[in-house]
């Protein structure tokens, strides 16, 4: 009894954890907490980088659909409701009024259909009455109720020239003969008439068929020639021609502002390069006032030597997209480089097609604001397009510059509000770079906003491109260079190629010598009254 007592009134021990390992176990599990938190984190950085990498995913891939197979045209079809958004502080109605105040506005007319040109042969086709219907009449006369273009189809025909000889005799019982002088032809004994030549020039470097097409339409009208043999004289020309693009070039580079652009060609045999690898098409255009000449030349390479070598010489203000190949030449020849805005606005119209499908009346995207700001910028221009270029300089500055700054504070202001690497953004830091230079046409009334001039002569070797695909070598296609440029020069002179070319393969035989060969330049050659293709 006693012992059993005493155990119960011993105090029962329990064991009691230490306040060291609470707090290493709190501390374990803050960093537990920690851990999970900054995984989080990291899983929520993971998952806006792959949204915003789908976003632009996306955007490539809606633009690589529209440029496959959508419309080229940098149109687009909500752009009247551009001037509805609250941030365009000036419209474009406001400003045709600003345009108005400064100089009256030309009353409208309506624009007439044109008239065939009157150096166009032409046939009558008189519609008699009959005598029944006539009988008792005082008098009658024909007046002329209708005009229709008529088209008389390709022929082909044998030129056959038969060459008169006259027999002497000598006193001494000889003989000698005289024969008549031949008529000079360029590619000296060759089965292809003057005429048959310009054909196929045109044909194939103004209208875009290639070779083969043409050896079927020649065999259709019963000339069998094989593709072989027009390419031949094509290449054989190129020599004939090179003393005048030599002299064009002269011509051009005494000018003072030229336009530069460059396009892909794929030519098969190149030393040192294969056969898939991009091979170049380079375009000069610009000159004297009034004599414009258009100039192509094949090379192999896009590096900067080669416009140093095409400018050699050249003083003065060279418009050019953005490529950084020309800026060796414009650092050594001291050019004054200007920009092209048609570059720039095709940034912005692509980011516009490549964002999702609009509703209507949704706000506008940041692409389109800057294209309803452009766009002012060109209603501009073709309201002065008529001034001589003291006055264009003096409205550009009253008139453009305004609306530069605002485009540029606007740009500056949104640069960082839309996702990087964006096509959006991508437009304004293009815009923001080239700033400088997009800027410099409005120093000189002569200049011009863009370099679609450029463009728009090396548009007709891109069609044509698409025809043929490649050249075969690299002799072909200094041939092809050489061609365009006769063809597009004779363009923006407003000469109808085929007419021009006709002259020049008629008479270039014969020039031999520096005067003979100016005397074939465009604007030294009389007009056929027919308009250029595309001028």
């Amino acid at each position: 009894m006693r012992d059993a007592k005493k155990t119960a009134e011993k105090p029962i021990v329990t064991s009691t954890p230490d306040v060291r390992e609470l707090l290493r176990i709190i501390e374990q599990k803050d960093r537990l907490l920690a851990d999970q938190e900054h995984c989080i984190a990291d899983r929520d950085h993971l998952i806006a980088e792959q949204e915003k990498q789908l976003r632009l995913m996306e955007e490539a891939l809606r633009l690589a659909q529209i440029r496959r197979f959508g419309a080229k045209s940098e149109k687009l079809p909500f752009q009247g409701d551009l001037f509805d958004e609250a941030e365009l502080e000036v419209s474009l109605s406001e400003l045709e009024a600003q345009l108005a105040d400064e100089e009256p506005a030309k009353k409208a007319s309506r624009k007439k259909r044109e008239g065939f040109s009157d150096k166009l042969p032409r046939i009558q086709v008189h519609l008699p009455l009959s005598e029944e219907e006539k009988a008792g009449a005082s008098k009658t006369f024909f007046t002329k109720v209708k005009e229709e273009l008529d088209i008389v189809p390709a022929k082909a025909q044998i030129i056959e020239y038969w060459q008169e000889k006259a027999v002497f005799d000598d006193a001494y019982g000889g003989q000698r003969i005289k024969a008549a002088a031949r008529v000079a032809h360029p590619l000296g004994k060759c089965i292809a008439s003057v005429q048959l030549l310009t054909y196929i020039l045109v044909s194939k470097y103004a209208d875009g068929l290639p070779l083969y097409r043409l050896e079927k339409m020649l065999a259709r009208y019963g000339g069998n020639i094989s593709r072989t043999s027009m390419a031949n004289w094509i290449i054989r020309l190129d020599d004939v021609f090179r003393p005048l693009i030599n002299l064009l070039r002269e011509q051009q580079l005494s000018g003072d502002y030229l336009q530069a652009d460059e396009t892909r060609l794929q030519v098969l045999k190149e030393d040192g390069k294969l056969a898939t690898s991009d091979k170049w098409m380079w375009l000069i255009r610009g000159g004297p006032p009034n004599q414009p000449v258009v100039l192509f030349e094949y090379d192999p390479s896009r590096s900067e030597e080669v416009p140093l070598r095409l400018l050699d010489g050249f003083e003065g203000v060279l418009q050019t997209d953005g490529y950084v190949g020309y800026n060796r030449v414009c650092r050594e020849n001291s050019l004054t480089r200007i920009g092209c805005w048609d570059h720039a606005r095709r940034k912005f119209v692509e980011a516009s097609k490549a964002t999702p499908v609009k509703k209507k009346g949704a706000k506008v995207s940041k692409a389109d604001v800057a294209i309803g700001k452009i766009r002012k910028l060109y209603a501009i221009e073709k309201r002065i397009d008529d001034l001589d270029p003291e006055q264009k300089t003096a409205k550009r500055q009253a008139l453009a510059e305004p609306v530069l700054d605002d485009l540029k504070a606007w740009m500056e202001a949104n640069q960082r509000r839309v996702p990087k690497d964006s096509l959006t953004w991508k437009a304004i830091n293009y815009t923001l770079n080239q700033w400088e230079l997009l800027i410099g046409y409005c120093e000189d009334g002569r200049l011009r906003i863009s370099n679609a001039m450029a463009e728009n002569a090396i548009r007709p070797f891109a069609v044509g491109r698409r025809a043929w695909l490649f050249a075969d070598t690299s002799r072909g296609a200094k041939a092809s260079a050489t061609c365009f440029s006769l063809i597009e020069t004779a363009k923006a002179n407003g000469l109808e190629p085929y007419d021009y070319m006709h002259h020049v393969i008629k008479h270039i035989a014969a020039a031999d010598t520096v005067e003979k060969l100016e005397a074939l330049f465009p604007w030294n050659v009389v007009n056929s009254g027919r308009p250029a293709q595309g001028g």
